[in-house]
């Protein structure tokens, strides 16, 4: 399969390939959502998990949130507690049973306090002190100091910490991205 065009929306966290033949079948998208308290599912990759079928994640839809985007658009979430993680975000959000997409996985929870987030943020920054030379995933030469590799392991663990709260657009946020980019559902 062949791809003509990308068409992102960064407000939403979305994209879309535009394919240069016409696929048959597919997936509903539902624009009413989900009420709080019903089961919901998603399938993906998390953590990095690569293998030959995507797993499943079961949650609960526990109520909404509205996202102030860089642009000041409001852009409506559905909060799940679900073990969202990185590898499930793109992946279609169902009502657990039906094959209707109701949103979109986008993001997980992993709350930190703030004096902690600028703790991190200050290690990350600080270039002093003992210095490790290596190669990064692309083969360039990378130079961090013992406080950015401090922070670098911090924030990895951080990512892989398992939290069960998530979010996911609303399926009539998809539905208003296809529509604005003329892309039949």
């Amino acid at each position: 399969m062949r791809f003509s065009e990308l068409i992102e929306d960064r407000s939403r966290d979305l994209a879309a390939l535009l394919p240069n033949e016409a696929i048959n079948g597919g997936l509903n998208i539902s624009t009413e959502d989900p009420r709080v308290g019903i089961q919901v599912s998603t399938w993906g990759y998390p953590l990095g998990y690569n293998g030959p079928a995507p797993l499943l994640t079961i949650g609960y839809m526990s109520g909404f949130n509205e996202i102030r985007a860089p642009n000041s658009a409001i852009v409506k979430h559905f909060v799940v507690n679900g073990a969202f993680n990185p590898g499930n975000s793109g992946g279609p959000l169902f009502v657990s049973g039906q094959d209707t997409v109701v949103g979109v996985v986008v993001s997980k929870h992993a709350p930190i306090p703030r004096t902690l987030h600028s703790a991190l943020q200050a290690l990350a920054n600080n270039p002093s002190g003992m210095q490790y030379t290596g190669r990064d995933a692309q083969g360039n030469t990378v130079r961090l100091s013992e406080a950015q590799i401090v922070a670098e392991l911090l924030q990895y663990f951080r990512g892989l910490m398992q939290v069960v709260i998530g979010e996911a657009i609303a399926g009539s946020e998809v539905m208003a991205f296809l529509t604005q980019n003329s892309i039949s559902p």
